[in-house]
């Protein structure tokens, strides 16, 4: 009898996952919120009656987009950006990742290196960018390292509390059944530190962003950043609502990236019908 009423609540689940339209409501509050957004902005400027070197509206920042896209200023600048972005992440997550498990599985070199850790986190991204650039020249790696320091403390951290979340009683008991090392790395740890990991991932791909700009703000003759203050010194405000709204929906985008491969890793965590 109990079974028979597990396979009707089963069917009964999937039958309502068919039934739901592919788009409901909720789908729809983001395209408004922006054309909401986009209204009161031209309303605010209209309003005020601001010149454009102080507050263009939407008409102006959407025509100095298409220009810039014609004369092909900022594809350039986005590549560069975007590289520079991609490199201080696989460095930056590589580091933090593999120090961070060090540190969660190891006390005693927890204590030696978390001083000097949090201690480094007192100074300023923004007080250390050009002496990496002093360093390390103009050139695109300053950027990557710059980018690379933004986000690895918040990714370490999570990584060190994924690993010790990991229930210890579950440890023991594939060490009972004779599990190497690293199968217990691969299906206990990794899978069960995961939710945690990705909540730092979040994060981290948006620092990312910052950091690449705050490199090219101190010295750069490419990039997004320096867009921005070629933009400022040239009182061209619509071109520096154009980078910065491009920044936006990079930084935006590998948010929505992160979130799409979460789904995707741990299908396993949410119910099946979805709620």
């Amino acid at each position: 009898m109990h079974t028979c009423r597990t396979i009707e609540t089963h069917t009964e689940r999937r039958l309502r996952r068919r039934a739901k339209p592919p788009i409901s409501w909720r789908h729809a509050l983001t395209p408004v919120a922006l054309l909401l957004f986009v209204a009161l902005w031209d309303l605010l400027v209209r309003w005020g009656g601001y010149p454009a070197f102080v507050l263009p509206g939407p008409g102006r920042v959407a025509a100095r987009f298409v220009q810039a896209l014609q004369d092909g200023t900022l594809q350039a600048h986005v590549v560069v950006t975007l590289g520079e972005v991609f490199g201080g992440l696989t460095l930056g997550l590589t580091v933090a990742l593999m120090l961070g498990y060090l540190l969660a599985k190891s006390r005693p070199l927890e204590r030696i290196l978390a001083p000097c850790i949090v201690a480094s986190q007192a100074v300023p991204i923004v007080a250390l960018a050009p002496l990496l650039v002093i360093w390390f020249g103009v050139g695109s790696f300053s950027k990557v390292l710059v980018c690379a320091l933004t986000l690895f403390f918040p990714v370490l951290i999570n990584t060190i509390v994924g690993i010790r979340s990991v229930d210890s009683d579950l440890v023991d008991l594939m060490r009972s059944l004779e599990a190497t090392r690293w199968q217990i790395f691969r299906y206990l740890e990794v899978p069960a530190a995961l939710p945690v990991l990705f909540g730092g991932l979040k994060v981290g791909v948006t620092l990312s962003v910052i950091g690449a700009v705050v490199g090219e703000f101190v010295g750069a003759d490419r990039g997004l950043g320096f867009l921005v203050n070629l933009a400022r010194g040239l009182f061209d405000t619509p071109l520096m609502f154009v980078a910065l709204f491009t920044l936006m929906a990079i930084a935006l985008t590998l948010y929505l990236l992160v979130s799409l491969l979460e789904s995707a890793l741990l299908r396993w965590r949410w119910p099946e019908d979805g709620a």
